[in-house]
């Protein structure tokens, strides 16, 4: 189930006595977990909601909540959040947890409680009986990261929801600002929605004005230049991350898994995977792969190792001290793009 297919079932009181949330898309996690609080009202919460964190308490403990009657109320609420145990994580030290009773309970769960099972992570160990068991019990509500279109179209939902539109170049240029990151993109929102108002529109240039670009992606704007063998450029926008105080060896560092990505793309594209394969193999961004595949149909495999190999390089002499570190990328960027030339 869908976090927004969710919300529409809570509007008709169809309380779930078992939800598990699982996904690692941060702005889809927290709206199904608030949506879920909301059905608790605010002057009953204090007796009647509980969390706990599974890597801080006993699971124990949650289940003797989740089995109370509720305090002048209709039901409780209780949320897991954290249970690395439905995980393959070892999981040493912390509390021990009492599993076989949780499976118990998600066989037959309380009536009057909602049990909700917070799992920010990508997928679950689908090999143990008790994942199983709380897959086939629970209602299930994806929070998977979101594709650039689904992010795209669910963005421009919400604007509307506000009377605001966007406009195509705008919307291309949000998502580029903020990495393809759904939830990037959603922490904008407040101040797009206050810039535009009511029956405004946002533009190209309110996006470039009001959203920073973040490291990640003036690091790829730096990776382009290189790529291009454009060592003006390069230097240039090197020298601007400088002034704005970041460090020349951790710069190096986004740069050589910058260019290991590019090249693992290169490779495995070559081997047949589609973009969608890519991000699945490489476990990354989808819109990180689809920059990465638009970069490396620009240069050559052999020049992406040369680049890779110069910035690892670079690293080892940041590090031990054989060459200044603000000087040494800049060195790097002319041997590099002298030798393409040549």
């Amino acid at each position: 189930m869908q976090v927004d297919d969710l919300i529409e079932q809570l509007k008709t009181k169809e309380r779930p006595p078992l939800v598990l949330v699982l996904g690692t898309e941060q702005a889809l996690f927290d709206r199904a977990l608030q949506a879920l609080r909301a059905l608790v009202p605010p002057d009953q919460q204090t007796m009647n909601y509980a969390s706990y964190d599974m890597r801080q308490t006993p699971v124990a403990v949650a289940l003797d909540d989740a089995s109370s009657q509720p305090f002048f109320g209709d039901f409780r609420e209780v949320v897991i959040t954290d249970p690395f145990f439905l995980t393959g994580e070892a999981g040493k030290g912390g509390p021990v947890h009492d599993l076989d009773g949780l499976l118990a309970y998600c066989q037959h769960p309380v009536a009057s409680t909602t049990m909700v099972i917070a799992a920010g992570y990508p997928k679950l160990d689908e090999r143990k009986r008790l994942v199983k068991a709380i897959k086939k019990a629970a209602l299930v509500v994806d929070a998977a990261p979101l594709n650039q279109r689904d992010a795209q179209s669910a963005i421009q939902k919400a604007l509307r929801k506000q009377k605001i539109e966007i406009t195509p170049q705008a919307s291309a240029a949000l998502v580029q600002r903020a990495g393809g990151d759904y939830s990037a993109m959603v922490r904008e929102l407040p101040k797009l929605a206050t810039y535009a108002a009511a029956g405004g529109t946002l533009d190209e240039a309110a996006i470039d004005a009001l959203v920073p670009k973040q490291l990640t992606d003036r690091v790829f704007d730096l990776v382009s230049a290189v790529v291009a063998q454009n060592a003006t450029l390069a230097i240039g926008l090197y020298r601007d991350l400088l002034l704005q105080k970041e460090e020349p060896i951790r710069l190096n560092s986004l740069l050589v898994g910058q260019f290991r990505l590019l090249l693992q793309v290169a490779i495995l594209s070559q081997k047949g995977y589609s973009q969608g394969s890519l991000a699945g193999t490489l476990k990354v961004h989808p819109y990180r792969v689809k920059l990465a595949l638009q970069a490396v149909q620009r240069t050559s495999l052999a020049s992406l190792q040369d680049a890779y190999v110069g910035l690892v390089d670079t690293e080892t002499a940041m590090k031990t001290g054989r060459m200044d570190k603000a000087l040494a990328f800049e060195l790097f960027v002319l041997r590099y793009c002298g030798k393409a030339r040549r």
